[in-house]
């Protein structure tokens, strides 16, 4: 199966810090459309994002999922399948295996999917998605930039775009 891998904060959704509450939650322009585009073109969608609010105690996982619920209810009422969230809760300190960088979330997603890497994509905001997707063989990457200083010259990205709404000219 080939899948797309998003990362959420500043690719679903627009970076707020810790976002926990539904009424903080504001779509990127263009995710739909682009999502559908994935669809059509024969790819499940996963999303893979650290959660280190969760540890840090900013919210709780109950928190996380309510969102997440709700999130997916939204991608539902347009028509489009996320097959599935993967989440780290933990934050850079604890060194496990599942924060992006590290490849723990794209590893569970394998081991429950049997994902076709060398053909999935990942979509993500900083260097630490790209790195997780080369890690496992996602070469067919894309940095989107969302208010993080992003630098392009020495980024790991296959492609670097400035909204996810250009997504869609790579696939």
């Amino acid at each position: 199966m080939k899948v797309i891998f998003l990362d959420r904060d500043g690719v679903i959704n627009k970076e707020v810090g810790y976002l926990h509450k539904i009424e903080d939650f504001e779509f990127i322009d263009g995710v739909f459309d682009v999502c559908l585009n994935f669809q059509s073109s024969g790819y499940e969608i996963i999303v893979v994002t650290n959660q280190s609010g969760i540890e840090r105690g900013y919210y709780s996982e109950e928190d996380f999922q309510l969102v997440t619920q709700w999130m997916l209810e939204q991608f539902k009422n347009h028509g489009i399948q996320i097959l599935d969230v993967f989440f780290c809760p933990h934050g850079p300190e604890s060194n496990c295996d599942c924060r992006k960088p590290k490849p723990g979330m794209f590893n569970q997603a394998n081991d429950k999917y049997s994902i076709d890497m060398p053909n999935s994509w990942m979509v993500g905001d900083k260097e630490a998605d790209i790195q997780a997707a080369n890690s496992v063989g996602i070469s067919n990457t894309i940095l989107v930039k969302s208010g993080h200083n992003i630098d392009e010259k020495n980024s790991k990205s296959r492609f670097v775009f400035n909204s996810i709404k250009q997504v869609s000219t790579v696939l």
